[in-house]
């Protein structure tokens, strides 16, 4: 899986389901085709029965997803917007600073 693009962003806690995107074509009886929008270009358009999840329609349901630019490399830079926390934690023989960061 290394240096194969993902959905979203390269992070460790990024959200395990995108979409809604509607089902083309049925393939098997556990493989489903489904209509990605042209940013999602480089994912495999086929995806296994478990790792899709049904959308129930909620009217106030509206998502935003955001636009990333992601280089020949499949990097991308990320922005921070705020720091939030900054404490430093003491060990035997250093301190190590955290930073939290929006």
């Amino acid at each position: 899986m290394k240096g194969i693009m993902s959905f979203g962003r390269k992070e460790k806690l990024r959200p395990r389901y995108t979409g809604p995107y509607p089902i083309l074509k049925r393939i098997e009886l556990v493989a489903y085709r489904l209509a990605l929008p042209p940013e999602l270009s480089s994912v495999y358009l086929v995806f296994h029965v478990s790792m899709l999840k049904q959308y129930f329609h909620d009217p106030s349901h509206v998502l935003d997803r955001q636009e990333i630019e992601i280089g020949d490399t499949l990097t991308y830079e990320e922005v921070p917007v705020a720091m939030i926390d900054r404490h430093v934690r003491k060990l035997r023989t250093k301190d190590v600073a955290s930073v939290k960061v929006i």
